[in-house]
This record gives C-alpha cells, structure tokens and sequence, in this order.
C-alpha cells in the first residue's frame, strides 16, 4: 500500500476581527482531516469515523466493534504486521469505555532499515467506543495477532471488556473471585478482601 503524507491547511491571513474565527475553523478541518490509512479504509468501502491525531501526530481511526476483525485483517494484508499494544481507558463515569489497538507496519520498516533507507515508520491507532451498561463486548484479534492474548486479557480484568472468541478469557492481574473493574473511574475500593484458597 503507498501511501503519501497529508498536507495540512495553513491558516488565512484576515482582517484583525476575523483571524481568530478563521484560526479556529481551520484547526477543526485540519484536526479531522483523514490520514492515509483512513483514506485507503474508505476506498476499500470500510466505514469508520476519522479522530484527531494524537500528541505525537499519530493517525487515530474509530471503528464499530462488529467490523474490528475485518479492518484488522485489511490492513494487516497491507503491512500492518505487528500489534504494539491493546489497552483500554474510561472516558468517566457514566461515559464510554474505550478499547484502543496501535498498529506497526514493522517488516517494512526492518526490510528499508537493511537497505540502508530511513524510511517514516508507518502506524496507526484503531479505537472501539463502549457502553459501560451491562456487559461491553467486542470480537477477539487473537486469531490476529497472538500478542492479544494477555493484552485482552488485562483489558478485561480492569475495565470489565469481554472478547469475544479469546480462547482463556479469565482475569489476569486480579484474583478471580475479584468483585468489580479497578480502572474503571467509578470503581469504588472494598474495605475488606478476603483471599480465597485457589486449590
């Protein structure tokens, strides 16, 4: 997949009342403006919902937990080989639950490396927005990527996600008679726990 860089908009030279609005406008467009990998999603006919880049400029994608198998696949085909990191984060209490997957294009970068070029590492963040009520659910990438597995397996002990299809969905960090999701912001802390006898 060749992909080139994005040009960002400059900001308009204007009369000394309108420049700040006109700043402003163009931040938004400039801050949802697609990136590559988002330009060659909407070619290949994947729905999804362009974010803004994050501190470091890093291409941020939101997908529909029904399709997160089917876009990981698609862009693994396309050089997307290595999964960094799955994690999730609380956006606050009563607010979403967010499942996170940072992507790396990493033999290209290794193979340009050996060949002496000094080639941009291509990346990219896919996010899944949850609600918290009930049971959040979304698919496994463990058939995927196999560095899932302990990934999601942490994201569940702490923020109560399940994955659906992971072949040991059982908490990670926490005892297992744990009561309760410890990232989450509106976890409240027992008082008391009682260490059961495992065996």
């Amino acid at each position: 997949m060749s992909e080139s860089s994005t040009s960002k908009p400059g900001d308009a030279s204007q009369s000394e009342d309108t420049t700040q609005a006109s700043n402003a406008e163009t931040a938004v467009v400039a801050s949802q403006a697609s990136g590559p990998v988002s330009q060659w999603l909407q070619k290949q006919g994947f729905e999804h919902d362009v974010l803004e880049p994050d501190h470091l400029g890093v291409e941020q994608i939101g997908v529909e937990s029904v399709v997160l198998p089917i876009v990981v696949a698609a862009l693994k085909s396309t050089g997307f080989d290595y999964l960094q990191c799955q994690g999730g984060y609380d956006e606050g209490p009563g607010q979403r639950l967010v499942c996170f997957y940072h992507l790396l294009a990493m033999s290209e970068q290794v193979q340009a490396m050996v060949a002496g070029d000094n080639p941009t590492l291509r990346e990219v963040r896919l996010k899944v927005f949850l609600s918290r009520e009930g049971t959040p659910t979304l698919p496994s990438i463990y058939g995927l990527f196999r560095g899932a597995d302990w990934q999601e397996r942490e994201t569940y002990d702490m923020y109560g996600i399940s994955f659906e299809g992971h072949p040991h969905p059982k908490r990670l960090l926490m005892p297992e008679d744990w009561k309760g999701w410890p990232l989450r912001k509106d976890y409240i802390q027992p008082d008391f726990y009682e260490m059961q006898d495992a065996y």
